[in-house]
């Protein structure tokens, strides 16, 4: 016969048994709740302000006081020159950036400013969005952010049909931005040097196109309306580099780390929207060699190398992000 002594002992371990299980279980739960957000069947409420007070717990002061794109009249008299040059600021570049400035815009749509409450998705261009068939949800939130020159046609099951706003720098600005976008989509310039500015002014106002000062050759003719471009403020990407990948603002020219679109299209979404949610983000482990990164071509995370962003950090700052229910997720991250 087993004795008392052991059947308590026995029992003990089976009670520690159950608590390990039920902790897995639950941890696992917890996982799936922060990092993936199914499509509800009925929209959600939207309750306005809620993604800036949860996001400053990161950025802290994250005030909507702060314009999200550049306009003319704050470069004719600067009481406050920028403190930092490119991609952080515009010291420098202010001569540039007033003749870009006076032939683009910088007005958010009265079909977005008009809305009580903005709900937005910021969709990446992970893998993990092909054969998502997220295009119809995607369709349906207030405002679209794309990145780049990801495509959308053929590829709409998965990543829907609207695009509210497209942010892009010269390298990565798609050859024919009429066949990707909307016609009322924004084109919003994000600037990492003061070529940039020479890139958009010459393609605007057809003069001499710049071939020089790329790391890739950007568009030579870009048939766009002028108006449709916007100049990012480059406080998003000096608060995405700061708060949530803590990088110094002034670095060695031969280091220049930065973040990446997505990340400061995220930074944008929270500074403008009430709801953000995120699709396709997300790189595979450093070890998967033959994962590819994007949904739409077959390049892998080799072609990362020497591009100055930090996929790993870029990654804990997304997941701390969704851990405090910032932004929510319509991917597995």
């Amino acid at each position: 016969m087993i004795s008392k002594s052991r059947w308590k002992l026995l029992a003990m371990l089976a009670l520690v048994l159950v608590v390990m299980v039920w902790y897995s279980i639950s941890r696992e739960d917890k996982y799936i709740e922060l990092f993936y957000f199914p499509i509800p069947e009925k929209k959600e409420p939207c309750f306005q302000g809620e993604a800036e007070r949860k996001a400053s717990k990161i950025f802290g002061n994250h005030s909507r006081d702060q314009p999200i794109f550049l306009q003319l009249k704050d470069y004719f008299w600067v009481k406050t020159p920028s403190a930092y040059e490119l991609p952080y600021g515009t010291k420098g570049s202010e001569d540039l950036l007033l003749r870009v400035l006076a032939i683009t815009s910088y007005s958010i749509p009265e079909s977005i400013q008009s809305l009580k409450c903005r709900r937005c998705v910021v969709v990446g261009n992970g893998h993990r969005l092909r054969n998502s068939s997220l295009g119809d949800a995607i369709n349906k939130y207030d405002v679209v952010i794309r990145l780049n020159n990801a495509p959308v046609a053929g590829y709409e099951g998965d990543v829907g049909s609207k695009t509210t706003m497209r942010l892009f720098y010269p390298e990565s600005a798609h050859f024919d931005p009429k066949v990707e976008n909307n016609p009322d989509t924004l084109l919003v310039l994000v600037a990492f040097k003061a070529m940039d500015f020479h890139w958009i002014e010459t393609i605007l106002s057809d003069k001499k196109r710049v071939r020089k000062g790329f790391w890739k050759q950007p568009p030579l003719i870009w048939d766009v309306n002028p108006k449709q471009i916007r100049i990012l403020n480059p406080f998003f990407m000096e608060i995405a580099a700061d708060k949530l990948l803590s990088l110094p603002m002034q670095q060695p020219r031969k280091i220049k780390q930065k973040p990446t679109t997505g990340l400061l299209a995220i930074t944008l979404a929270l500074h403008l929207c009430d709801s953000v949610h995120i699709a396709g983000f997300g790189y595979p482990d450093a070890y998967n060699k033959k994962q590819t990164i994007h949904y739409y071509e077959q390049i892998t995370l080799k072609s990362m190398a020497g591009s100055g962003h930090n996929v790993s950090q870029e990654a804990l700052a997304i997941k701390r992000m969704l851990e405090i229910g910032a932004v929510k997720n319509l991917t597995y991250f």
